[in-house]
């Protein structure tokens, strides 16, 4: 068999052992060993497992993962996520669907925080679902806001997508969270305008808060300000330039860590579940890195890569032909794959291609885990979705993915602007770092 050949029974086999829910993780590291020995011999392969699992762990950028993931899980367990959620009812509560609006605001901030998608849409979900339905809000409506708020944790620095996009291309994680800044902003005011038109639409599924007088909103917002600090302090830190994601990542998991302490809001038991929970996702995201730095080397000597790019350059679809051609693969993949996995999975195919149609590979970056957004809440597997019925366990599946269309629908509308207008994604990043030279 030619290399290409191995190659192409070798991503067979990774599909199939994802199908029978084997980890990505170890999928990735089984192909990449074994497609290795078959091209290159045992000796070769062992080699490469050994020196790629300790260099790519090795990395002093990855330290933003646990740090991140750790400041995310101490304000969940601090009960900060609640007061998050509460300051945004209180000012936009009173509008036709508010409650719904003001989950998707305290998403996009905890993902400020957390970034995850998961911890979000679970996080806010406990808080919001039982809110909304003794409200009266329409079951469609409360757990698709839930569902496709979370989606926010994957956009909104710090996310681990970018995260791992950066490690996988070699792109720089400060640009990347730059870039996801504003996309995420529109993303969520677009999730709000989805609300208000929904509701206007159907008024029985979103009814009106109560009004709050203005002192109560306030209180409400003091309450909120230590975490909207931490946000700033990490977020708006790398941004001013005075410290790198790395330093940010441990500031901001020490400031929330002693604000929990002040406040006494945070137990020694709460403080190891959120510990031992932190090591256990930095874990999985770390073998993640291991297996995909095993898979791409032997991807590489495969030669499917170039094969790829050779081809879609022979169909004369152009540059952005191309990338929608990509792009609709990427929605095919969403519909049967998790976020991470889609993402360490085609970026050693993609990108390279994306590179020689002379895109941005910071503005692709965006764009990438815009679809991975759209995947977490597209049947039959949205993860998303599944977590959110997790919280609302009453809700059928059906009813949940009807509820989050609408905000699908948002979601490739936001994606059609930042395609349309590139600058959206970059005009922080090029403001901070300067124009990137590509």
């Amino acid at each position: 068999m030619t290399g290409t050949e191995i190659g192409l029974v070798a991503i067979a086999a990774l599909f199939v052992l994802m199908v029978l829910r084997t980890p990505v993780a170890f999928a990735m590291l089984l192909v990449g060993f074994f497609g290795t020995c078959a091209l290159n011999g045992v000796h070769r392969a062992g080699a490469l497992l050994l020196t790629e699992s300790y260099s790519s762990v090795s990395t002093y950028s990855l330290i933003v993962i646990p740090m991140f993931i750790l400041l995310g899980n101490v304000a969940s367990a601090a009960g900060f996520s609640r007061s998050l959620y509460d300051a945004a009812f209180a000012w936009v509560g009173r509008m036709r669907g508010g409650l719904a609006a003001a989950s998707v605001i305290g998403c996009a901030a905890f993902s400020a925080v957390s970034g995850s998608s998961v911890a979000t849409a679970v996080t806010i979900g406990k808080v919001a679902l039982p809110e909304m339905r003794r409200l009266g809000y329409g079951d469609g409506l409360s757990t698709g806001a839930i569902a496709a708020g979370g989606t926010l944790g994957f956009l909104i620095p710090p996310s681990t997508g970018f995260v791992i996009y950066a490690i996988l291309t070699e792109e720089s994680i400060g640009r990347l969270f730059m870039a996801g800044i504003l996309p995420g902003l529109l993303m969520m005011a677009l999730f709000i305008l989805t609300i208000g038109i929904v509701t206007t639409l159907n008024p029985s599924i979103g009814p009106r808060g109560e009004a709050m007088p203005f002192s109560r909103r306030l209180k409400l917002l003091g309450e909120a300000l230590p975490l909207i600090i931490v946000i700033f302090v990490s977020i708006g830190g790398i941004y001013v330039g005075a410290f790198t994601p790395e330093e940010a990542s441990g500031i901001g998991a020490a400031t929330v860590i002693l604000i929990a302490l002040f406040k006494r809001a945070l137990s020694f038991e709460a403080f190891r579940k959120a510990l031992m929970d932190t090591v256990k996702t930095s874990a999985m995201l770390y073998m993640i890195v291991i297996g995909a730095n095993v898979l791409n080397p032997f991807l590489a000597l495969t030669h499917i890569p170039a094969l790829l790019g050779d081809a879609m350059n022979t169909l004369g679809l152009g540059a952005y032909g191309t990338l929608i051609l990509i792009l609709i693969a990427y929605v095919i993949l969403g519909m049967f794959l998790d976020g991470l996995s889609m993402l360490v999975i085609t970026l050693p195919i993609v990108f390279p291609v994306i590179k020689a149609l002379g895109f941005d590979p910071i503005w692709f970056g965006v764009v990438a885990v815009i679809m991975i957004e759209m995947g977490m809440i597209t049947p039959p597997v949205g993860l998303n979705v599944f977590v959110v019925k997790g919280v609302a366990e009453t809700v059928p599946m059906s009813t949940i993915f009807a509820g989050v269309m609408p905000f699908l629908l948002a979601m490739i509308v936001g994606l059609a602007l930042i395609i349309t207008f590139p600058q959206i994604a970059l005009i922080i990043p090029n403001t901070m770092f300067g124009q990137a030279a590509f």
